[in-house]
């Protein structure tokens, strides 16, 4: 393991990608193979999209009036900039029903975490949240970066361990040490933050992997290059191995559920603050989700890569 520019160099490998022990749109379990690449030790912090944000004068997909075109039926007072933020219920509620603590805030943004006065003055070295895979992407292609695809984040995420539950093992708080940013408590009305922390917490707090990387479970989730399907290289055969896979084409990867909606899906990694037991237990490398990329969200960030081992010049942020 070499750091370069405050990065981190995976050397390639196969590895096993995958669980047939957990959620079904993990499995099946297969053989795949990755070239070297760098990878940002933490998610992209507040602080760095700023000096982008600063340099470029980029607005964020939540900071601009939504298309009415990918909204078919939505009325006009709707379509105003805003994220979607947790709020927590006082009580127990239905689980099944997401509205009962995900709500579109008005005014939320990478700026505005939780919309109205709320601020990142001290947050700085937390990661950015409210990013869609757009806004993630131009962070990317102005670093100097590129977005992991979603082998290379598993395999990074690993740091190593082959097959184990957690990135640091299969015990999920060894000797009793919290070892992500989790939700401890009955999600989403009862947070005991055991971990010391309610939302996101600075980058890095927590123990790194064993590639050195910290925050591959919990925190935030994080974009990944992949259109998502629910059944990820089905039909590879668990002898075989898979070079460098990239996931299928954008349209495959529409929610079947929202035909009306015709906003492509990528895959997210990691897990957020927000995982619980009890709920999603997701702060798994294997785990992975769907997200429209056109979601920006208080629980989602990213990080970046440069493929290859060439030597790299990063922009001082």
């Amino acid at each position: 393991m070499q750091i370069a520019n405050q990065m981190v160099w995976i050397e390639g490998g196969i590895f096993r990608m995958g669980s047939e022990k957990h959620h079904p749109e993990e499995a099946p379990v297969r053989r795949v193979r990755v070239d070297g690449f760098w990878i940002d030790p933490t998610p992209v912090t507040n602080a760095a999209f700023a000096a982008f944000v600063d340099a470029t004068g980029y607005v964020t997909v939540a900071e601009r009036v939504p298309d009415p075109a990918l909204y078919p039926g939505a009325e006009a007072s709707a379509l105003t900039p805003g994220a979607l933020t947790f709020h927590q219920p006082p009580g127990p509620v239905d689980r099944y029903d997401p509205y009962a603590w995900w709500r579109y805030t008005q005014g939320a943004s990478w700026r505005s975490p939780c919309g109205g006065a709320s601020g990142i003055d001290a947050l700085g070295d937390h990661p950015v949240v409210h990013v869609s895979f757009e806004d993630a992407a131009a962070y990317a292609r102005w670093a100097g970066k590129d977005l992991p695809t979603e082998a290379e984040w598993e395999y990074a995420a690993r740091g190593g361990l082959d097959q184990a539950a957690f990135v640091w093992g299969d015990d999920f708080m060894p000797e009793g040490r919290m070892m992500a940013n989790t939700w401890q408590g009955e999600f989403p009305w009862q947070n005991l933050a055991l971990d010391g922390y309610e939302r996101t917490s600075p980058v890095g707090v927590f123990p790194p992997n064993g590639y050195g990387l910290h925050d591959m479970a919990g925190n935030v989730w994080e974009w990944t290059e992949d259109w998502y399907v629910d059944q990820p290289r089905a039909h590879s055969k668990p002898c075989c191995v898979v070079g460098n896979p990239r996931g299928p084409a954008a349209a495959a990867s529409f929610d079947p559920s929202q035909p009306n909606i015709p906003i492509p899906r990528k895959v997210v990694k990691g897990g957020s603050f927000l995982c619980a037991p009890s709920y999603c237990d997701r702060y798994r490398p294997s785990a992975r989700q769907p997200q429209m990329i056109d979601t920006a969200s208080c629980h989602i960030g990213f990080r970046c890569v440069v493929r290859g081992a060439a030597v790299i010049e990063l922009k001082e942020i």
